[in-house]
């Protein structure tokens, strides 16, 4: 396959598929969207076939661990995904399903190290989706299911996003600014923390929703702490307990974004278009914090989110300042808190 018809397919299913992210690989510096752009439609892939409930979950296990072992190459076998395609109710969905075998053709145009790369996120990603499955499996909405311990989200956030912030930073690096003096383990560290918060800020989003599904990520011994089941936290009893508790999470998520935006600003200046991709979703989930915070548990049913008209402002705020460093670092300035270190709160 010819470089020129691998990058069609990619834009075309990456265009169908991730239309918020596609904006994002658009502005990224060529020396590293189709690497991050392959790696994003894989993941999507996975995640779709994650998400398929109408499958029962050992089939859904099956085929994420035959599409890993194309990924890694310990496989040759034609995957064919056509039974979850099938129940997918988006036709872009089905149709990304349906040209999984293109997608994994496109592993072969990669270098050796950026396929290393590739892999080991997807890899991780993967492992997320399928402990997920395996700890949700008897999940329903009159039998919620909470993750155990604060060890156990910390855990989640890092295999489904925050691996994403470290694949990230070690793409950039590699291709973009490899001479560039940095503190490598902390811009590595805030790279995680970045995806953990992005990862965190969804979950207390779709908190509602994933109770419906049987699922609560918050959890069960900070739940049992202030006497709170997952059954109940919004019902309007609950609301002066509940609140405090869905703040304190908004209040980690907030110092993971904070993290994430001094990663922003550690990219060297230069770097405009990965600034630009970065400090998108970083204003984005914070602006979605604030609102958030204003909401009370009736509002949170609702599905909280920022309009498109918020979205086009950051999108001109940071193209209108991103030539000037001061007006830049303006955007966003976090509190000194906000950047402390991970505690014990995940």
């Amino acid at each position: 396959m010819s470089a020129m018809a691998s990058a069609e397919i990619l834009n075309e299913l990456l265009k169908a598929t991730s239309r918020s992210f596609y904006l994002t690989l658009r502005v990224l510096p060529r020396a590293i969207r189709p690497q991050i752009g392959l790696a994003y439609l894989l993941a999507r892939t996975t995640d779709t076939i994650a998400d398929t409930e109408i499958l029962p979950v050992d089939q859904r296990l099956a085929a994420l661990g035959q599409l890993r072992e194309r990924i890694l190459g310990s496989s040759s076998a034609l995957l064919n995904l056509g039974h979850v395609a099938r129940h997918q109710g988006s036709p872009d969905e089905q149709k990304l399903l349906e040209k999984v075998e293109a997608s994994l053709a496109l592993l072969g145009t990669l270098s050796s190290e950026d396929l290393k790369r590739v892999r080991t996120v997807l890899v991780t990603i993967t492992s997320g989706q399928e402990l997920d499955l395996h700890r949700f499996a008897g999940a329903a909405q009159y039998r919620i299911v909470a993750l155990g311990r604060a060890a156990d989200l910390d855990d989640y956030t890092y295999r489904v996003a925050g691996c994403v912030g470290e694949f990230w930073t070690k793409m950039c690096r590699a291709h973009l600014f490899p001479t560039v003096r940095l503190d490598e383990d902390q811009f590595i560290g805030d790279g995680i923390r970045f995806g953990k918060g992005l990862q965190l800020v969804n979950i207390l989003r779709d908190l509602p929703a994933d109770l419906k599904i049987g699922r609560c990520y918050l959890p069960a011994e900070r739940l049992d702490e202030d006497r709170l089941l997952p059954e109940t936290l919004f019902s309007p009893v609950n609301e002066p307990k509940f609140l405090p508790l869905f703040h304190e999470y908004l209040d980690k998520a907030e110092s993971h974004l904070a993290a994430g935006w001094r990663y922003t600003n550690t990219l060297p200046f230069g770097q405009f278009r990965v600034r630009l991709a970065c400090a998108w979703p970083v204003l984005i989930g914070l602006r979605t914090i604030e609102q958030l915070r204003r909401a009370s548990v009736t509002d949170l049913q609702q599905r909280v989110k920022i309009s498109r008209s918020q979205v086009r402002s950051v999108l001109w705020q940071t193209l209108l300042a991103s030539p000037f460093p001061l007006v830049w670092r303006k955007l966003y300035s976090p509190a000194v808190k906000a950047v402390a270190s991970d505690d014990n709160l995940a």
